[in-house]
């Protein structure tokens, strides 16, 4: 699409814009019907009859120096509904300024919205002043959309004293409210947000998770397999208000792990996809990624990927890994080697990407945005009634064996090669950033876990618990902390480079960074099913610079 906006001088431009294993196989025939009811299921409540309309929020995302990039969708039709391929082609107008009011404008422009894209349009602009807060709107067929807030990255030298970013992963719609999303966003101080991936979920109803009763339910209700069905399930997420208040008040910056495409993805599958049952991988990898490039405020990098790099000054440089689309088949136990240097996580292409970037960057934090945990993990010694639910919810074989094969420790041979280069190339403060597993840990990252702490830590990782897909209390229905009181000690124990583990709770992370240090304050929810869940501080740790090692510190920023 290409979109045309007046930049601050007047030019005129053109743009060109681990989860359960495998449930009884949905039908093809049902998991492919497109039925008034599951369409008008994405839209909020009474908006069926609503034209023209905002009804999926605004959002921002991937803030450069001199620009952002803008998303909306617009409804212009009742029956233009997600995934529905019907409703005609729409100009949308957006403005930017600098005040909320919209008085001071220094661009504006149009875009056209059509079926093709399921009405969803993005504006890329440029021409913007570095670290700096503006004010966007869309407008079309007489109806504004919400003012939203966005902030452009810091200039690509500039010194930078401070940033502050909120950190998520794994939300799953069923399990609960996303509260996480609505406490970042009251905050008010955030520069940007990292969504770490699985920012939906693939399953049909109930068939994700371990608990009786579904909070609020999901569209469709089967598991999502065309680009109809990934339209939809996008579209149901883009109408939670707790959604739509965060992207209103700072810039995502998103990347995608497995649940945006099916449980266990690699290049050439996923373990929750059944080739004939449910059609080619080779038809639905490529629906899913047009789905999430078309309702997320992305941009793509390398055609049909998300792995990409963001500076903001001289402070970080923010590397994005796209462990899904190049990795090699997860081997099980006995059935495979992983220590195979020809089986690959990233893909050759993108570990000498971030190999190069990481080595020529001179900022003073490496970020690297990663999916999957890279620290090695041993589970120890665990009773029998807690090894087998966190075996489940790592993906871990349930007899206790230490490889856990959809993460790096599946690709050891990569693992190895990215931590011998840092350390042999002197690269210090790479501090990696994880979701995936549903749970809260503050990692050093050793070069050799058996012999560690006697041995070097070539960086470190922190990684956030889900906004409210299951971890172990919700697996065991246990009240919340009592597998933590068991199972961290025991992975304390077999894991030295482990310093905090929580096993047991759901909510969010900030990451504040100062040149000194990369500071990350965990916060839990009070009740993931309650839509008034409250927030409070759990944990803080720190790593400071030049150390590759991580500490407690004791006061949240």
């Amino acid at each position: 699409m290409t979109s045309r906006y007046r930049s601050p001088q007047g030019a005129h431009t053109s743009i060109n814009s681990s989860a359960p294993r495998r449930r009884t196989v949905v039908k093809a025939a049902a998991a492919t019907a497109i039925l008034a009811g599951p369409l008008a299921a994405a839209l909020p409540a009474g908006a069926a009859e609503s034209a023209s309309a905002f009804l999926h929020g605004v959002a921002s995302g991937d803030p450069l120096p001199d620009g952002v990039l803008l998303w909306t969708r617009v409804t212009p039709t009742a029956e233009a509904v997600p995934g529905s391929g019907l409703g005609p082609a729409t100009e949308v107008e957006w403005i930017v300024a600098r005040d909320k009011a919209l008085t001071t404008v220094v661009a504006k422009g149009s875009v056209t919205a059509t079926a093709a894209s399921d009405h969803t349009v993005k504006a890329d602009v440029r021409g913007l002043q570095p670290a700096t807060d503006y004010w966007f709107r869309f407008s079309a067929g007489g109806t504004n959309s919400p003012v939203a807030r966005t902030r452009t990255a810091p200039a690509t030298y500039a010194s930078v004293s401070g940033l502050r970013f909120g950190v998520v992963s794994c939300a799953n719609w069923e399990a609960g409210h996303f509260s996480a999303y609505r406490h970042l966003a009251a905050r008010g101080d955030l520069d940007a947000w990292l969504h770490l991936g699985d920012y939906i979920y693939e399953y049909g109803t109930g068939q994700y998770g371990t608990r009786d009763t579904v909070v609020r339910q999901h569209a469709p209700t089967h598991e999502i397999l065309t680009l109809a069905d990934y339209r939809i399930r996008h579209g149901k997420y883009k109408t939670d208000p707790d959604l739509q208040a965060l992207h209103a008040k700072a810039p995502v910056v998103a990347m995608w792990d497995d649940h945006e495409f099916a449980n266990s993805a690699w290049s050439g599958g996923a373990e929750n996809h059944t080739e004939g049952a449910e059609g080619a991988w080779a038809t639905r990898q490529p629906a899913a990624k047009q789905a999430y490039f078309e309702w997320m405020p992305v941009r793509p990098a390398i055609a049909g990927t998300t792995y990409r790099r963001l500076r903001f000054g001289r402070l970080v440089d923010l590397s994005l890994l796209d462990l899904r689309s190049f990795r090699s088949q997860q081997v099980s136990i006995g059935n495979g080697d992983v220590d195979d240097p020809d089986r690959t996580l990233t893909g050759r292409a993108q570990l000498d990407w971030l190999k190069a970037g990481l080595k020529s960057s001179d900022a003073t934090w490496r970020l690297v945005g990663n999916s999957v945990m890279i620290s090695p993990l041993a589970i120890g010694s665990l009773p029998a009634d807690l090894l087998r639910p966190l075996a489940e919810l790592l993906g871990l074989p349930k007899e206790g064996l230490a490889v856990n094969t959809d993460q790096w420790d599946g690709y050891t041979d990569d693992r190895r090669e990215l931590l011998t280069y840092l350390r042999s190339n002197g690269i210090r403060n790479t501090v990696f950033l994880t979701g995936d597993i549903h749970t809260a840990w503050a990692n050093d990252i050793p070069l050799n876990a058996g012999t560690y702490p006697l041995s070097a830590s070539a960086a470190t990782e922190f990684v956030v618990t889900s906004v409210t897909s299951d971890n172990l209390d919700d697996i065991l229905k246990v009240p919340e902390g009592t597998v933590s009181a068991v199972a961290a000690p025991a992975i304390k124990a077999a894991n030295r480079h482990v310093h905090w583990v929580d096993t047991d709770r759901h909510g969010y992370s900030v990451l504040d960074i100062t040149a000194e240090r990369a500071q990350m304050d965990y916060y839990v929810l009070s009740d993931r099913t309650k839509a008034e869940a409250t927030s409070s501080w759990a944990r803080s740790y720190c790593t400071r610079s030049g150390t590759q090692k991580v500490e407690r510190t004791y006061n949240p920023v």
